[in-house]
């Protein structure tokens, strides 16, 4: 293998997890810049012009905050699972892609860190570590909250992760829409597959649904039972102080990020532009002219989809542990899947009938399908505010 190969993998490692890193201290201050405009008070802004500043300040303020080890701990595995959850964190994006490719030095330069045709598969098995580092730190922390924390995080984890797999499912199927040799788990294929139309239009419910799962995933609210202050005193991470303290938010806020990006990518179009723009004004906002712009157009969406969550933050209360396993399972689960057959099917008959205009079915019963799953939601929870079962 030619040796400029591994300096293109090393420098381009190194910028993503230098994106990810700065990205995590400023999500921070947009965080608590955008809950005090919602919450109509002032934000931080003392730090440097606008509180520009203030991640920088945290961070100092954490380097040289004084760590406790308690004496009861299990001490290695206590000092792992910060490691366990930053580290999954970072190495999930390698796959993504960040923008489409360039001629840079004679050379082809791709915007991604690696192209495995089964990159879809790679996120779900990378995402499904990062429960091993929550469950770690409730159980070497030798705490019954932290232990219960832990126990909350991996229940969770597990059953929601069964309605993320379906959601990547659904992209797949609808990568197969025009493509003769059907669907794809390369997400540049993927993003591709976007260019007439984002797969967020064809399955709006499916792509609602992504981002809902992908809360609970991080552990967001209003699905962040596993540090339930109320009832687990901090949940697993308890008896963490100083930067390993900071190394669960950092996950947690980095993790933010990729998820975005892999909704960004998965159903809102990746690094292209909206479909309508490609061919407005000769072309000058187009991916395939510019290189450089589909950077901008995945951060712009990033953007976007963490105001989402932010705002959900600022305005949903905290599910009752008993009524956010039963909507994973009795709900989200059983949604996804009629949304999967409801795609697979409108694929098939696009396929077989020839007529294109058949696609725009499978938006409107997926439509129908959410509504329905609302209704029943609604219905049970006035039976159970009137005291019926």
């Amino acid at each position: 293998m030619d040796w400029t190969m591994w300096v293109e993998w090393i420098i381009k490692g190194f910028v993503l997890c230098l994106i990810l890193l700065t990205g995590f201290a400023y999500l921070t201050l947009y965080e608590r810049r955008a809950l005090a405009r919602i919450q109509v008070r002032v934000g931080p802004n003392r730090a440097g012009p606008q509180g520009l500043l203030q991640p920088i300040a945290d961070a100092v303020k954490l380097i040289f905050k004084e760590e406790l080890t308690p004496a009861k701990v299990y001490k290695v595995v206590f000092i792992l699972a910060p490691v366990l959850t930053v580290v999954p964190s970072l190495i999930i994006a390698a796959v993504i892609p960040l923008g489409d490719k360039f001629i840079m030095f004679g050379r082809e330069i791709t915007l991604h860190v690696a192209d495995i045709n089964v990159g879809v598969l790679y996120l779900t098995s990378i995402a499904s570590i990062a429960v091993y580092g929550i469950v770690l730190a409730g159980w070497s922390s030798n705490n019954k909250y932290a232990m219960l924390g832990g126990i909350r995080s991996s229940a969770q984890m597990i059953s929601y992760e069964l309605s993320l797999g379906l959601c990547f499912v659904i992209a797949i199927i609808l990568s197969a829409l025009g493509n003769p040799d059907g669907g794809s788990m390369n997400l540049r294929e993927i993003v591709d597959a976007q260019r007439g139309m984002w797969f967020a239009v064809y399955q709006p419910a499916g792509a609602l649904i992504f981002m809902i799962v992908t809360l609970a995933e991080v552990n967001r609210a209003p699905f962040d039972m596993p540090e339930a202050e109320q009832e687990l005193t901090a949940g697993y991470h308890a008896e963490y102080s100083g930067m390993k303290f900071a190394l669960f938010f950092m996950a947690e806020y980095q993790k933010m990020i990729v998820i975005s990006m892999i909704a960004a990518t998965l159903f809102f179009g990746g690094y292209r532009e909206f479909w309508f723009m490609s061919d407005w004004f000769g072309g000058i906002f187009s991916v395939d002219r510019f290189w450089f712009l589909g950077p901008v157009y995945l951060l712009l969406k990033v953007v976007v989809l963490l105001f989402f969550m932010i705002w959900i933050r600022a305005t949903w209360p905290r599910i009752r542990y008993d009524r956010l396993m039963s909507f994973g399972w009795k709900v989200l689960l059983p949604l996804c899947l009629a949304l999967a057959f409801i795609t697979a099917v409108g694929i098939l008959l696009v396929d077989f009938v020839g007529n294109p205009l058949i696609i725009w079915g499978v938006p409107v019963l997926s439509i129908l399908c959410l509504l329905v799953a609302v209704a029943f939601i609604y219905r049970d929870l006035r039976r159970k505010s009137h005291g019926r079962v």
